[in-house]
């Protein structure tokens, strides 16, 4: 929070790849800069979302019956 003062920033992004704890969580809310924490599990849910860093193994077919088949005309 004070690099984002030092700077007039109003926002800020807190990233960690442990978790966030309690305290810090409190803090984040308390100050009047805007700071989004991310912690691990968010920040690997968010390199799948936009595929940075990551490649696929394997992709798996999932087959459903196409019901509009078998409606009669």
């Amino acid at each position: 929070v004070g690099a984002l003062a030092g700077k007039q920033a109003h926002k800020g992004i807190f990233i960690t790849t442990s978790g966030n704890n309690t305290n810090a969580i409190e803090f984040a809310e308390a100050v009047p800069q805007k700071v989004i924490l991310i912690d691990g599990l968010r920040l690997v849910d968010l390199m799948i979302e936009h595929n940075v860093g990551v490649s696929t193994e394997r992709t798996i077919a999932i087959t459903r019956l196409d019901t509009d088949y078998f409606e009669e005309s």
